[in-house]
């Protein structure tokens, strides 16, 4: 199996408002760079697009290595996800699931791979990280402008 490292991000230029998300995806001494936005978004929903559209760019199963600074991605995948699918995408307040959709999205994108999950504290210059980080902005002003 490939070993993978994804370090994504997700930005917005206001909660909600524009939005965009950056992944830096390396294996061995070949790394890839993908970004894009919404018009209309959260910075939550740019978090888990980040992670989707990097997991969706794999073209074999892999064994990924996944760095995000998103709390709620991480907690979301590895803690919560199983009472919100037992309990049919209701949360503890027997409310919808917030970004269910996406939380759906995850599940079916990681669904082939081996994922190994790590939080790395934002802004705290972490090279990839940053760089996920500069992707994810560039694409939200590139979304704000039009």
């Amino acid at each position: 199996m490939k070993k993978i490292e994804i370090f994504t991000d997700g930005a917005c230029k206001g909660n909600p408002g524009p939005g965009g998300w950056g992944a830096v995806l390396r294996s061995g001494a070949h790394e890839k760079d993908i970004s894009g936005g919404e018009s209309a978004t959260t910075n939550n929903r740019m978090e888990m697009t980040a992670v989707i559209m990097a997991l969706n760019t794999l073209k074999a199963p892999s064994d990924v290595q996944l760095y995000t600074d998103s709390r709620y991605v991480i907690d979301g995948i590895t803690k919560w996800i199983f009472g919100w699918q037992k309990n049919g995408w209701k949360n503890s307040q027997k409310k919808p699931v917030l970004n269910a959709d996406l939380w759906q999205a995850l599940l079916d994108a990681k669904r082939p791979h081996k994922v190994t999950w790590h939080w790395v504290k934002g802004h705290d210059g972490h090279p990839e990280n940053e760089r996920a980080d500069v992707l994810a902005s560039n694409a939200a002003l590139a979304m704000k402008a039009g």
